[in-house]
């Protein structure tokens, strides 16, 4: 169980890292590479639209693969992807090489959330995804800042470290990560109340899989009857995961969060930037500050869903983030910036794994598929926040256009998440 924790938490802190990398190097590379700041926000959605367009075909493909094996082939292009970008010298390399990292981080990363609760007790799920959780959060907290200090020996110095140092963890993963227990079990949900949740009773009017139509093989389960192309199995997936009726209605929550969460992200470099003066090596000491609140939520996290119910703590959560967003754009010096960003990110690593524990619980065979959707989801929200963000940060003052967005976006989350009652305790 260690080797786990500690594998899936460096995992996810690299490609975290990664994934917000160019965030605080926009006003840079902008300036270098002679683009318009509001194309910062492209570099960051080219990463994201690269990893839902892979993700959405690697997650169901996942769920009949070995989940090792996809994880440490994914892991090792990620690192070679992500070390190329610091070869880029125009503004259209590095948004085609963001795209492929994209590519090539959505095979590996969603495969720690599907494995952790396949192979931890359920009571313990929670606090174990705390792991990855403290990994993502710990980059923002450390990665970014480091990213941004590196940068300053060099544009491309950054990627070049992200992408050593994700080789060495793929060597560990090689070496010391678990062994995944089989899936020996291939099952058709019968009404949407099945969600994919296997049963003892056959469903009326179904044919059920018998030993000349499917093959237990060890690490996956191999068809061997009527042949089925890749696109109609992947829709099938999609189709049985979504016969659930909350499916819908908890990804579009989480979807709406995240839009609001990464037009933050992305963006408070370049108000830090542009309305407090700072430069690269200070932007770093802030987004530090930032992400000092967001590790101690992460390991804080824990405690409070051990002592509290999860619906009120996500509850309380959405208070604090509209109380942030509401006045965060008004402070008059980067202190007081720093401080209500910092309350904000607290919150959000503390309450992070309730979200993927939520989405996670949709299904016990099909963990893969779910994976990879919570992660498109929050690509597609930082899509979608990349291209709205770059107009709002320039035709309106400050940071008012961005918090505004983030705003709105956390209080039709919450009205989404109450309605789909994952918000009961």
């Amino acid at each position: 169980m260690k080797k786990l924790v500690t594998l899936s938490f460096l995992v996810m802190f690299l490609i975290g890292t990664d994934t917000f990398l160019v965030s605080p190097l926009i006003p840079a590379l902008s300036s270098q590479m002679s683009f318009p700041l509001s194309h910062g926000g492209w570099l960051v959605s080219a990463y994201a639209i690269g990893y839902c367009i892979a993700a959405l075909i690697a997650g169901p493909v996942s769920d009949g693969l070995n989940r090792r094996s996809v994880l440490i082939c994914g892991v090792l292009l990620f690192s070679l992807s992500t070390a190329a970008c610091a070869l880029a010298t125009t503004f259209w390399m590095l948004l085609a090489l963001r795209f492929l990292t994209g590519l090539c981080a959505a095979i590996g990363s969603p495969q720690i959330w599907a494995i952790i609760p396949q192979v931890t007790p359920k009571k313990r799920v929670a606090a174990v995804m705390s792991a990855p959780t403290a990994g993502l959060t710990i980059a923002t907290m450390l990665g970014v800042p480091i990213g941004s200090f590196l940068s300053t020996d060099g544009i491309g110095m950054p990627f070049t470290v992200v992408g050593s140092a994700s080789l060495i963890v793929t060597l560990a993963l090689v070496l010391m990560f678990p062994r995944i227990p089989a899936n020996t079990t291939v099952t058709t949900p019968s009404t949407p109340q099945d969600d994919g949740r296997t049963s003892a009773i056959p469903a009326r009017g179904t044919v059920q899989p018998t030993p000349a139509t499917t093959v237990s093989a060890g690490a996956h389960t191999a068809y061997t009857g009527h042949p089925v192309t890749l696109v109609a199995r992947l829709l099938q997936s999609y189709r049985r995961l979504f016969a659930n009726p909350k499916s819908g209605s908890l990804f579009l929550a989480y979807f709406v969060f995240q839009i609001g969460n990464f037009a933050v992200m992305t963006f408070v470099s370049s108000w830090f930037s542009r309305s407090f003066g700072l430069d690269q090596s200070q932007i770093g000491v802030a987004l530090l500050v930032i992400g000092v609140g967001n590790c101690i939520g992460a390991f804080g996290g824990p405690l409070l869903t051990s002592r509290y119910s999860h619906g009120r703590l996500l509850r309380w959560s959405f208070v604090v983030y509209l109380l942030v967003y509401a006045f965060v754009a008004f402070s008059p010096n980067i202190v007081v910036a720093c401080g209500m960003l910092c309350v904000s990110y607290l919150v959000s690593g503390a309450v992070f794994p309730l979200f993927i524990e939520r989405l996670q619980s949709l299904t016990i065979t099909q963990r893969g598929t779910v994976s990879t959707l919570t992660n498109v989801t929050m690509y597609a929200g930082s899509t979608l926040a990349g291209f709205i963000g770059g107009p709002l940060l320039v035709l309106l003052p400050g940071f008012r256009g961005i918090a505004g967005l983030a705003f709105i976006a956390m209080a039709l989350s919450l009205l989404l998440w109450h309605r789909a009652g994952a918000l009961a305790s």
